[in-house]
């Protein structure tokens, strides 16, 4: 069974969240380690990645080594336009360009 390893930003953003989603969110990041879950690979520069859907909420994941799962990145689905690479030398890490709506 593979170790799960978060970002600072996927507990944040878990613990923030409301009652049911928390639920959800860490249901699916247990799932995860039994290799469950509606896990889709990305393309391009981001093929190392994975996306893990939970509902409206995704999370981007990297297999670091075959027992180890790093989950570099969640938010809502509506929020987020594209994830990157940082730089190709820091690869293990993400950014995401976000879209604010308009209040």
């Amino acid at each position: 069974m593979p170790r799960i390893r978060l970002a600072p930003q996927v507990v944040e953003f878990v613990r923030s969240q409301a009652p049911e989603p928390r639920r959800r969110l860490r249901r699916a990041l247990r799932a995860l380690a039994a290799d469950k879950g509606d896990l889709k690979p990305l393309e391009g520069p981001l093929q190392e990645y994975w996306r893990l859907r939970v509902g409206p909420y995704r999370i981007i994941v990297r297999y670091a080594t075959p027992k180890t799962i790093e989950c570099v990145f969640v938010e809502r689905r509506n929020i987020i336009v594209s994830v990157r690479p940082t730089t190709r030398r820091d690869r293990h890490r993400v950014c995401a360009t976000v879209v604010v709506p308009p209040v």
